[in-house]
This record gives structure tokens, sequence and C-alpha cells, in this order.
């Protein structure tokens, strides 16, 4: 009898473990799901694979990151996206914030994102991003503008999840170039250089230049200077020379590429470059600048320059460059001032070995001038290149600043640095020679250069 009571409980003592767990199933099975938030996936099915790349945005010690100062690590995206002031000096002019919550017409991100400029007034804030890649998907885009719209949030899902399954190209898929129109065909006056279509191989950054004439028999006055380029385009730059005697200038119409196809640096053309005198250009895809009214930079009967456009390819696939310029000329009477080059080299300075070194250097004017340009040039060891502006009411005040020394900012001024004679600008460059021999001034790569290039006119 205590047998067959003692087996009757230890049944109904299992039946009821079963109950038990049949129970707990019950009632985890009506548990909702975790919340995944917009904004995490945000970052799984868009930010981590096509910006937190390896060179691009993933840690500090990207070769890009002087340049934009932005990692989009996860750990860390949100923190250095919402409410923080870009580094781009046209997007920061305009008030944006790298995600202004709420505002996704005032959020760089978003406009990075959007290849197609038209939808904020044709502006582009240099480079549009994935920069090598392809761009986001028409679905993938409205995400973005839609969190940004729903107040850019940490957590919670505030956006349809399955437009990140929308795969419509939000811009063509053909390899079309429509050419911009000619100064001529827009009804004025000038000249239009291109540089032909070319090859970028998969997972490669090509960078050259090719010297051309620009067709000008006599001397012309130009006032106006607009660029197109092709998707992926870093940079586009338009150079003079300094010496400009026949053995010392490149050939004409021949490509000088940067880099040899094992990535490997063209010491050739890098000396080459030693040559340069900025006369224009920048990052942005499609671009213009107009100088002051009345002003115009003079270009000698038979001018040539050298284009240096710079592309990314960071797909499996073969990418193409292209592009064009527009001079715009005016006749000489409507030209009260001629725009001249800034050119302060400073070629006396050494860079002890395995030593952090900053070199400072004055440059003074010999007449009153209005400064309505500013770019710099330094090679690899260069961390830091600033300039202040020297004597007068604004002595000291930083005019310039670039930590990049391959992609150098460059700044138009839309109201020009008034100095008068005898003031002047002065530049301060921080160098770290990591190398185990002094480094001073010199022509190629492994040495290095101090130079202010710019654009000024005198009253």
């Amino acid at each position: 009898m205590k047998k067959y009571l003692y087996y009757n409980i230890i049944l109904l003592s299992f039946g009821c473990l079963i109950i038990a767990s049949c129970s707990k199933n019950a009632v985890d099975d009506k548990q909702p799901a975790k919340e995944t938030s917009s904004f995490s996936l945000l970052q799984d099915r868009i930010i981590t694979p096509t910006c937190a790349t390896a060179g691009c945005h993933a840690a500090t010690s990207d070769a890009t990151y002087a340049q934009h100062g932005l990692v989009l690590e996860k750990s860390v995206t949100y923190a250095n996206l919402v409410g923080v002031v870009p580094k781009n000096e046209l997007s920061k002019a305009d008030g944006h914030l790298r995600v202004k919550a709420f505002k996704s017409l005032e959020s760089l991100f978003y406009h990075k994102l959007n290849w197609d400029a038209s939808h904020h007034g044709g502006k582009q804030y240099a480079s549009p991003m994935p920069l090598g890649g392809k761009a986001l998907s028409v679905g993938q885009i409205e995400f973005v503008r839609r969190w940004i719209e729903a107040g850019a949030p940490k957590t919670g899902d505030v956006v349809d999840k399955t437009l990140l399954d929308d795969t419509t190209p939000s811009t063509s898929t053909s390899d079309d170039f429509k050419t911009m129109q000619t100064p001529q065909e827009e009804g004025m006056t000038g000249y239009q250089m291109k540089v032909e279509k070319f090859t970028i191989q998969p997972n490669f950054e090509r960078e050259l230049f090719i010297r051309k004439t620009v067709g000008n028999t006599v001397d012309v006055y130009v006032n106006k200077l607009k660029f197109q380029s092709r998707p992926n385009s870093h940079h586009m730059v338009l150079y003079d020379f300094r010496d400009k005697s026949t053995s010392t200038l490149p050939a004409i119409n021949t490509i000088r590429d940067l880099r040899n196809a094992d990535n490997s640096l063209n010491l050739l053309t890098a000396i080459q470059m030693s040559n340069h005198v900025f006369l224009g250009g920048g990052t942005n895809a499609s671009q213009e600048y107009t100088f002051p009214e009345g002003t115009a930079l003079l270009l000698p009967a038979g001018m040539t320059i050298d284009l240096n456009p710079h592309y990314f390819n960071k797909t499996t696939d073969i990418h193409f460059g292209e592009n064009n310029v527009n001079l715009y000329t005016v006749d000489k009477s409507k030209v009260k001032y001629v725009v001249k080059t800034i050119d302060f080299n400073n070629t006396n300075f050494s860079l002890p070995a395995k030593t952090i070194t900053t070199v400072t250097k004055d440059f003074k004017f010999n007449t009153a001038v209005k400064v309505v340009s500013l770019t710099s040039h330094n090679h690899k060891y260069g961390q830091k290149f600033v300039i202040k502006i020297l004597g007068g009411v604004r002595n000291g005040e930083v005019v310039y600043e670039s930590t990049d020394w391959e992609h150098p900012a460059i700044i138009n001024y839309s109201t020009p640095i008034t100095l008068k004679k005898g003031e002047g600008l002065t530049s301060i460059v921080t160098y770290n020679n990591t190398s185990d021999k002094t480094i001073s001034f010199g022509l190629t790569s492994e040495d290095e250069m101090d130079i202010i290039f710019g654009y000024y006119y005198e009253e």
C-alpha cells in the first residue's frame, strides 16, 4: 500500500512539473519580442556595412580621419552624429549639425548620403558617401530621412523597417555622363576643358594629372570657374606652374598617375607636383566659384593648366572617372582688379628625427590687398597647417586650418580678408617626423614643404 501511494505521489509530482512547464511556455510564448530600435537598424543595415569600414569611418587610425574627424564604430556612432557640429565649412556656415533632430535638411549626414544635390538646392557638401562605393537605395535614404524627422532617437521603433528592403536605385545605373554646357551654350564667353573618361580599377584610389592647353591665343580674364565630375570623385583641382621653362613642364595631353598599379607612389609625378601653384578647385563633384565683382584671374595667351582629378573605387567592379571645367571670361574693360596668386613658400626649416616640431613663418604683402581664397601644401609628416593674420587689428586671428596633408582645405572668403601694406599671413605647421633622419625642405614625398596658396587682389 505504501509502495502504491509513493508511486502515485511521484506521478502526481511529475505531472505538476509538466503542467508548470507547459504553463511557463504558454506565458513565455505570449511575451512580446524585444523591440529593435530604428537607430540600431540604421547602424546595422547602413552605417556599419557602408560607412564604418577600414580606411573610412571605422577608427581614428583611418587615413581619412584627419579630414572628417568622424568615427562611426557602433559604440560611438550616436554620440558622434546627433547634435554635433560638422567639420565641413560650407555645411557649418549653413547652420547644419551632423544630425539635427527633426530637421533632415539641416543634417549633413542626410545630405552626404543623398547623391542627388537637387534635394538641397543643388549644393554639395564635399564628396557624397559612401565614397568609392554604391549610392544607397531610395528606401535606405528615406529611412534615414524619416529617422531624423522623428527626432533621431537612440531608442524606439519610429520608422517603417521595410524601407530598408527597398532596392530602388537612387542614382542612374547607366554609364551615361552628360557633359555640362559650355560657356557659349550658356550664352556666355569662355573655355571648357576636359579630362576624358578613364577607368578606376576595383579597390583602387586613382589620382592623376594631365596638362592641357586652355586654347586662348590672347590674354583672357576669368571671373568664374565651374566644375563637373562623375560620382565617387574626391576632388578636382587646377594648377599653374611656378617654373614654366620647357624642360620642367610635363608633356601635353599625357596622363601622369600619382600611384602605380600596385598602389606604390609614382615618384616622378610626385616630384612634378612640387612645381604646382594652386589655381582653383575643391572636393565637390559639381561646384562653381565666382570671383568678387570687378575682379578676375588673368590667363596669359597660350596658357596651360594641370588638371588633377581624384577618385575612389571601393567595389569589386570597374568604375569610371571623367571631369569637365568651365572657365568663364569677361572683357578686360569690366575688370577693375586683377586677381593674383598667393605663393608663400618657406624653404628654410629643419625637422629633427623622431620629434614633433612646429614651424612658424611670417609673410608680408608689399601693398594693401584683399585675400579671397586660401589653401595649403605640405607633405606626409605634416599634422596640422594653420594660417593666421599678421599685423593690424586682426593680428593673430586664425583664418585657415587643415589637418589633411593629402587633401588640404580650400577656403573661399565671401568677405575678403583686408590687409594693409606691411601686414600679411603667418603659417604655423606642426610636423611629426617619425623617420630616423632629419627632414628639411625638398621636392620628394620624403622631404617636406610649407606653402600658403590662395588668391588676392590689390586695391
